[in-house]
């Protein structure tokens, strides 16, 4: 059974930092897409950013320059380090998982099969 596990979440004020761990199990993920999504009230969940299995990452433009991206295969794990947040940054934060694809299409959600049930980020200002 495959699962993706969030943890790192928290409340933080403007300019702080957080880093968002996503623990996956049931297969093997060396090889698959790994991708953050967040869902702020009352919006669709957006595109945060992604990494390829061959250590390629996209970001979403409004977190370039703040957000690292990250894996670690040996543990099956994901890293989102978010420095600079802002209020806007404030949403649900998920991890996904895609077997592999292109690197175009990494930012599509429908890409992806396996989700996990988010973690709260909340920067207040």
């Amino acid at each position: 059974q495959v699962q993706l596990v969030e943890s790192g979440g928290g409340l933080v004020q403007a300019g702080g930092s957080l880093r968002l761990s996503c623990a996956a199990s049931g297969r093997t993920f060396s090889n698959y897409v790994m991708a953050w999504f967040r869902q702020a009230p009352g919006k669709a969940r957006e595109f945060v950013s992604a990494i390829h299995w061959s250590g390629s990452t996209v970001y979403t433009d409004s977190v370039k320059g703040r957000f690292t991206i990250s894996r670690d295969n040996t543990k099956d794990t994901v890293y989102l380090q978010m420095n600079s947040l802002k209020p806007e940054d404030t949403a649900v934060y998920y991890c996904a998982a895609s077997s592999p694809r292109p690197i175009a299409t990494v930012s599509d959600r429908s890409e992806y099969a396996y989700w996990g049930r988010g973690t709260q980020v909340t920067v207040s200002s």
